[in-house]
């Protein structure tokens, strides 16, 4: 199991378009990855689990991922918080 917080920096949070991008990357990894935002966690893979999770910019969230690819997965996911999905 592996695991990063990273505060979101994108003016939508994960909504509609970040999140539908943000499903696409995680469903490249076999990991399971999960999303947790004060103590509520969401399936990373299922867009519909991510958006019910409301969140927004400057809130912090947890990714953690179990499995072989477990590393690769919360990193390449933390890298695209961090480019703020590429809106800038």
């Amino acid at each position: 199991m592996y695991s990063e917080s990273i505060e979101i920096q994108n003016k939508t949070g994960l909504h509609s378009r970040p999140a539908a991008i943000f499903v696409q990357t995680a469903t490249k990894f076999k990991s399971d990855i999960t999303i947790e935002k004060d103590s509520k966690q969401a399936n990373a893979k299922s867009i519909l689990s991510l958006l019910s999770m409301g969140v927004s910019m400057g809130n912090t969230v947890k990714i953690t991922a179990v499995g072989e690819d477990e590393n690769q997965a919360v990193a390449t996911l933390i890298e695209l918080i961090q480019s703020k999905f590429k809106e800038e």
